[in-house]
């Protein structure tokens, strides 16, 4: 599973800027970065992981 916190400090985003850019509700965020929650979404995650820039742009357009 990917580490969602890794990611988006790689971006330099904050929470709300990880969330906000990826759609996932920041209480969600939050939870899988305190290891309270799993994420149901990992082959969403991986996506990210893989294609930070490309993940953005195509939600940027929907």
């Amino acid at each position: 599973m990917p580490d969602v916190r890794a990611m988006r400090e790689a971006l330099g985003l904050s929470q709300r800027a990880f969330a906000s850019a990826y759609r996932i509700p920041l209480a969600t965020l939050k939870g899988w970065e305190q290891g309270r929650r799993h994420p149901g979404a990992s082959a969403y995650l991986r996506v990210i992981a893989r294609m930070l820039d490309a993940a953005r742009e195509a939600l940027k357009a929907a």
